[in-house]
């Protein structure tokens, strides 16, 4: 029997489906209780308005998990022995968070990872690399358009039809969005690509990925973005799911941003 050859990829185990699986419907069932509750039933007037911190940021975090469970699925690292649940599973996270078109990010996403901080990539800004706005613009110009916008434009007004408050639809809804969308940029693609002033960049970035890991705590790491933040250990090993990032750190190990 012939060895494998040293850049082989071995086989995930079975278990990183089961896991990949349990951790994409708790993600996606505790969003979508959180989302009606808070849409429908949640009163923001007395001892309630003390709940709505909490309930907006445990939601902007499920929002962030909605878009990495999708991420992983892209990579098809989300449930590998099971590719087209774990597709349909994406496709219903990006659906959920803004009204995405899965196919559209996945191919987006493909390029960022051929062509990384180059003007190839598009979720980079090759022309101002240390701006924040320009790129934020960018970088969901990208992704929502007309189309997007008019999927969630319709959902807003069935839930308005069904008796949803706009008060608690802009609380409960718009804003975990809005900042899930900023947290994802910042953790996701901002700080770990970004080029910093006084920084030579192709001494900095070393690697095929020009990406550079957030030195964050482990609950740190995942309250801020899944893991995500472990970006130069993605760039390396593209196919290991979010849950497993921090075990690979110590072999792809990245500097703070």
């Amino acid at each position: 029997m012939s060895s494998p050859s040293p850049g082989a990829r071995a086989a995930p185990p079975r278990s990183q489906d089961v896991v990949g699986l349990v951790l994409a419907v708790a993600v996606v069932a505790a969003w979508l209780f959180l989302h009606v509750a808070g849409v429908f039933w949640l009163p923001l007037q007395g001892s309630w308005l003390w709940v709505l911190p909490g309930a907006v940021a445990l939601q902007t975090w499920l929002s962030v998990g909605l878009f990495i469970v999708a991420h992983d699925a892209m990579h098809r690292s989300l449930a590998p022995g099971w590719p087209r649940l774990a597709t349909a599973i994406g496709r219903v996270c990006v659906a959920l968070y803004a009204g995405f078109s899965y196919e559209r990010l996945r191919d987006g996403h493909r390029r960022h990872h051929q062509f990384p901080g180059t003007a190839a990539d598009p979720d980079f800004h090759a022309e101002r690399p240390h701006a924040f706005a320009p790129w934020l613009l960018r970088f969901f110009g990208g992704y929502f358009g007309w189309r997007e916008f008019a999927r969630v434009t319709a959902v807003l007004g069935v839930y308005l039809l069904l008796g949803a408050a706009p008060l608690n639809l802009a609380l409960m809804w718009g804003l975990p969005a809005v900042l899930s969308a900023l947290q994802l940029f910042i953790v996701g693609t901002w700080l770990p690509h970004r080029h910093r002033h006084g920084h030579d960049p192709a001494k900095e970035f070393v690697d095929h990925g020009r990406a550079r890991s957030l030195d964050l705590p482990w609950l740190a790491s995942l309250l801020a973005c899944f893991h995500f933040g472990l970006h130069r250990e993605h760039h390396a090993c593209p196919h290991v799911p979010w849950w497993r990032l921090p075990a690979v750190r110590h072999v792809h190990g990245g500097g703070a941003g």
